[in-house]
């Protein structure tokens, strides 16, 4: 399969970052932020974005997020879509100042890859209410992928967006981004969807997760992607690949929590008091388990995922 040696090279180069029993961490990815025009499919679900950060940051959680936070191909200037969020920067410029927060790119912002994009557009902004440039994500460094290693087990869960498996949006990414840019996106206006996007071919969609099943498979490490916009959450004794979503849902935007040694898939959207009156609240869509379970079970784990 395609990317399979890319993803291997990727888990044996990245930063590691320890955590144990008593960690709190959530794991985010494709949130698509734009610059709030017809095409940013992240502002309807916005709210819930900040009522999730917000709740997570009084928690004490590190925020990760897997990639494709902005939505770099459809816009041209990061600065639009920072003026357009700055709510949501601003609680994740939160995290960062308590080191609770990290960036993987994806195929859409892979543009972070450049440190020289990433301190001119990242590390300051002008902050026109105060007149004067302002902290961001000063020196923050943007990573391809995260391994998290537990003190105690030494166990590694690899932590990558997933589009290393996916050719056209790997190495043909420049391409992609120029049809995405000036063709698939008016013809987005029209119901005319993008065949290549993993999140609206269910046909390559399928083949992603399989090829990322197969580097579980094959590697013997715990994986937590997302590029393909749907959840997956195996049971214990199945292939430990976890995929947390997104935040560009109908309605909701998903998660995944490791939260002290078990690990949970939610989602977060709309309710109804019985008064009557609506909130944005946080539903267990499956978990908790122990996450050592999963490391555990690796001898035994089978092929098929429970897709939710």
């Amino acid at each position: 399969m395609y990317g399979l040696k890319d993803l291997t090279k990727v888990f044996q180069t990245v930063k590691e970052i320890t955590f144990d029993d008593h960690s709190k961490i959530v794991f985010m990815s494709d949130c698509h932020r734009g610059d709030g025009s017809w095409g940013d499919n992240f502002s309807k679900n916005q709210n819930f974005f900040f009522a999730a950060l917000t709740h997570y940051y009084n928690e004490g959680y590190t925020y990760i997020e897997i990639g494709d936070g902005d939505e770099l191909w459809e816009n041209k200037r990061f600065s639009d879509i920072l003026e357009m969020h700055k709510d949501a920067f601003w609680i994740l410029s939160k995290f960062y100042q308590k080191g609770r927060l990290y960036f993987i790119y994806g195929n859409h912002d892979i543009v972070k890859k450049d440190e020289k994009f990433v301190k001119k557009n990242l590390s300051k902004y002008f902050d026109e209410r105060k007149n004067k440039v302002a902290v961001l994500f000063d020196n923050i460094e943007i990573h391809e992928g995260l391994v998290l290693r537990h003190k105690k087990t030494n166990n590694k869960i690899f932590l990558v967006h997933g589009h290393q498996v996916d050719f056209l949006n790997s190495k043909l990414w420049r391409a992609s981004r120029f049809l995405v840019r000036y063709l698939w996106r008016p013809l987005e206006t029209y119901g005319i969807k993008n065949p290549a996007s993993p999140a609206k071919n269910y046909e390559k969609r399928g083949s992603i997760d399989k090829a990322l099943m197969e580097w579980v498979k094959r590697e013997r490490h715990m994986l937590i992607a997302g590029h393909t916009h749907k959840p997956i959450f195996p049971e214990v004794g199945q292939l430990p690949y976890f995929n947390d979503g997104s935040c560009v849902h109908p309605r909701c935007i998903t998660a995944i929590e490791i939260e002290r040694g078990y690990i949970k898939l939610v989602k977060w959207s709309m309710k109804t008091r019985e008064d009557g009156s609506l909130f944005i609240g946080r539903e267990i869509l499956a978990g908790p388990e122990k996450v050592n379970d999963y490391f555990s079970s690796k001898e035994t784990a089978q092929e098929d995922l429970a897709l939710i």
